[in-house]
Parts: C-alpha cells; structure tokens; sequence
C-alpha cells in the first residue's frame, strides 16, 4: 500500500506566489492527505502546499519527531511559515517539544481522533478508554493498517485478546460517504464490537487550517 503522497513530493504545481507573499507549508501526516486537500479546494487555500510523511509513521512514534524536524529543515528557506499538522500521536509530548524548538506550531490535542471530533468535545466521553476509533482513512486501511498487522488475517484467535477490553467501534464520518458507512459498520463486526457513527467533519482541523490562513 502507497501512502496518499509520497514522502518526497510536496504540491507545488499551482503556481504559487514567491516567498514573502505569504506562502505556507503545511507538514502532514499521509493519513490527512485526502481531508486537508479537500479543505485546500473547498476554501480556495492556494497559498499552501502539503507535505506529507508517511502514514504508517504511526507504527513508530518514536520516529515521528525526527521525521518532522527533516522536513521542516529541508523547507524552512522556500517558505514564509511552516505548520505541523500532527497532534501530539504518541510521541509523549515529545513532538510538541521539538515543534517548539524548532520554532513551528502544530495541531493541538492528544491524537487526530481528538482534533476531528474538536478536543472539547472529544474529551468529554467518559467511554473513550474502551472505544476504538475509526476515521474515513483508517476504515478505508483497516485491513493494511489493522487487520493485518495485528496479525488477525493469519491468526484470527487473537481477535478477542486484542480487543477484549473494547465495548464499541466509532466511526468518526468525516466525508458523510454512505459507502465507507457501511464498510465501518463491517469493521465493528469483524472486532465482534458494538458500532457507534459520529458525524465529525473536519473538526479542529478545519479549525486550525483557518486560522492558519488568515480566514477563521
């Protein structure tokens, strides 16, 4: 599996204005690449460009700070600003410390299933702990990033040791596909877990971008 945009391919294809205009690189993780693009379209964002890393950073999170810092080096002279768009992921505040070191701000908030549901929101369900949580990428790579790393495709056994302490599945909708609806309905089957739906949208995120482009 290819992650949404390859580690070294930053959009620059739009004919932006120079820096010192205003331009802004956005340093992402793979598994926002389809949300933050479709946010770009829908508000006409052309002065920023993405780069993303790959998603499956998220297997090491240990991993992630260095990765950010390389990009944000190898860019930091082509543009006017730069904003990380990673939550903290498991990296134990370490991330946080490296943006601030570095001198560039990031999402805010414990992990994406937080900022997509807004943080505020997000940390008042009490039943967090046990749920597991689904966003459209992940139910679209619940097999490569799921199932099969786990190893439940080869040792199905394993399902209710993993997942035994799980009471449900959320589904975290950010596009309102009724296509990937029913496919995380298929996912929380799988698990042998109740299924919950919740509508996000973009959440923080959007929040965030907008801020981030002088539009909120």
């Amino acid at each position: 599996m290819t992650d949404p945009l390859p580690p070294d391919r930053t959009l620059t294809e739009q004919g932006l204005a120079p820096r010192g205009q205003g331009r802004l690189l956005l340093i992402a993780c793979g598994a926002l690449a389809r949300e933050i693009m479709a946010l770009k379209r829908m508000n006409g964002w052309d002065h920023m460009d993405l780069q993303c890393l790959p998603a499956k950073l998220h297997l090491h999170p240990d991993r992630i700070p260095d990765a950010v810092e390389a990009e944000v080096t190898r860019h930091r002279d082509s543009y006017d600003d730069i904003f990380v768009v990673y939550a903290d992921c498991g990296t134990g505040g370490l991330l946080a410390a490296r943006c601030a070191a570095l001198g560039v701000e990031m999402v805010e908030g414990p992990h994406c299933y937080s900022f997509f549901e807004g943080n505020e929101a997000f940390a008042t369900h009490e039943d967090e702990i046990t749920a597991f949580y689904l966003t459209d990428f992940l139910v679209k790579q619940f097999d490569a990033f799921v199932w099969k790393p786990m190893g439940l495709d080869r040792h199905p056994e394993l399902r209710d040791m993993i997942f035994g302490h799980y009471t449900k599945l959320v589904f975290q909708d950010q596009a309102g596909d009724p296509a990937l609806l029913e496919k995380a309905r298929d996912c929380a089957r799988r698990l042998g877990l109740d299924f919950e739906h919740r509508r996000t949208g973009y959440g923080d995120l959007e929040v965030a971008l907008r801020r981030k482009s002088g539009t909120n």
